[in-house]
């Protein structure tokens, strides 16, 4: 099959009758559904002056709208919007600043871009904000662990949910992080999380898992996940991946932040291809094109070989 040269999107809609599609599965936020049957792309936007790669680059509320709307030119599908670092080593900041930080900038990207917004915190009074001026997801590192409020926020609201498995908080999660079985204790976390989130009466459809590629987590911890990924399929829900351009892809090609875009790139495709859905990225673009070839390779050879 040939195909002439048009945006990755509309190639994706001239194949859709030629591929087999996956079973889709619906992701519930707010008053609608993401329906995952090919790999999505959340892309970063971090307003905050002190964040491992990205740091004081969109701190500017100008410069912040403008990434915001690359973004989404990009190719995103989601854009996680975070006012706070989460950085191995980072402090808190207070409501009140992660507040001003992204509440802005979401009423008015909200107003500006079509795909969904999602607000990355863990803090239940920012986490409202956000939703009441037009973020539709919350992604919350904690997993409903350090803002007991924060399920209240979610059950009112009903957003789209991203519980993420830490061991420790960003300041101390990474000074000796252990685990005797690193797969099925971040598997139990996950049985257990979502046991008390549907016990408080959210909808297990808007729940998507994360396993926190280098949140308290060593070396060796983040490359089992990557490589088991497909034990969490069993959870049953959307997994969702973030190594982008994280220190793991730089002790293993002993590379700065900066030059980490090819070890992100293969983290991604190898994610996908053992069970991940969605992938949070710096680099939209090319983190889209390596998703959607891979997609392409499995859809169009797959069908071929039937």
């Amino acid at each position: 099959m040939f195909f002439k040269h048009d945006t990755l999107h509309k190639k994706y809609e001239q194949l859709k009758k030629y591929l087999p599609m996956e079973k889709v599965i619906s992701w519930k936020i707010k008053s609608s559904s993401i329906y995952i049957d090919r790999p999505l792309i959340m892309g970063i936007l971090n307003i905050t002056p002190d964040s491992f790669y990205d740091g004081g680059k969109y701190f500017n509320y100008d410069k912040a709208i403008e990434r915001g709307k690359e973004i989404e030119k990009e190719g995103a599908d989601i854009i996680d919007i975070g006012g706070e670092s989460t950085r191995p080593g980072s402090a808190p900041v207070s409501e009140k600043e992660e507040i001003k930080r992204v509440i802005p900038v979401i009423e008015n990207l909200s107003k500006e871009i079509k795909i969904p917004i999602s607000c990355d915190t863990y803090k239940s009074k920012v986490a409202e904000k956000a939703l009441q001026v037009g973020a539709e997801i919350i992604n919350d590192i904690s997993g409903l662990r350090f803002d007991k409020n924060l399920i209240e926020v979610i059950k009112e609201h009903k957003p789209g949910l991203i519980i993420m498995h830490t061991k420790g908080k960003p300041k101390n999660m990474q000074k000796k992080p252990y685990y005797k079985d690193t797969i099925n204790e971040i598997y139990n976390f996950f049985k257990k999380r979502l046991e008390y989130a549907i016990k408080k009466g959210i909808s297990e459809k808007s729940i998507v898992i994360d396993p926190g590629i280098g949140f308290g987590k060593r070396l060796i911890d983040n490359l089992l996940i990557i490589k088991n990924l497909s034990k969490f399929k069993k959870i049953g829900r959307p997994i969702l991946i973030g190594t982008s351009r994280k220190s793991f892809i730089g002790k293993l090609l002993n590379l700065p932040e900066e030059e980490r875009l090819e070890g992100t790139i293969a983290s991604i495709v190898i994610s996908y291809i053992n069970g991940a859905k969605i992938f949070r990225v710096h680099d939209v673009k090319e983190a889209k094109r390596a998703l959607d070839f891979t997609y392409y390779i499995f859809k169009i050879a797959g069908e071929e070989g039937k």
